[in-house]
């Protein structure tokens, strides 16, 4: 039994649209600003605004499509993950992975490619690249890993 386009068409259609009905992914809060770190210029504020903030602050800014599954559940994700890594807003706790952010921005790992597609803002050119780890590494340290 040989099934048309229509019907392989109609079902990615009806897969679609049952998938919106799947709640996470939309919870879309940005809790209160508590606490920032010092930063140690406006210049190094500025350039993690436009490069870790979306994903490690509570100032994150939902595109559009955060509410269309299935980008809004990997949206989701990354903003939970990221918030719990590092939050930029909520200095007034323990941020135990502060010391890993300028090796991150440095080696490239942060921010991630597929984030820097959706971003552009988020491309960091190699001289801010050199700059924001540096600063980050002043301000935070940097972390031993063994080899």
């Amino acid at each position: 039994m040989r099934r048309s386009w229509k019907f392989w068409l109609l079902l990615l259609v009806g897969l679609f649209l049952a998938i919106q009905l799947v709640p996470y992914g939309r919870a879309h809060t940005n809790p209160p600003v508590v606490q920032e770190p010092a930063w140690d210029s406006p210049a190094t504020r500025e350039l993690a605004r436009a490069a870790c903030f979306d994903c490690h602050s509570n100032e994150t800014r939902w595109p559009g499509y955060a509410s269309v599954a299935p980008s809004s559940w990997l949206l989701q994700h990354d903003v939970t993950g990221g918030r719990q890594h590092l939050n930029f807003s909520e200095w007034h706790r323990p941020q135990r992975h502060a010391d890993d952010a300028a090796e991150q921005v440095s080696s490239g790992e942060m921010p991630p490619t597929y984030y820097t597609w959706m971003h552009p803002p988020a491309r960091l050119s190699e001289a801010d690249r050199k700059r924001l780890s540096a600063s980050l590494e002043k301000m935070f340290g940097r972390a031993e890993h063994p080899h």
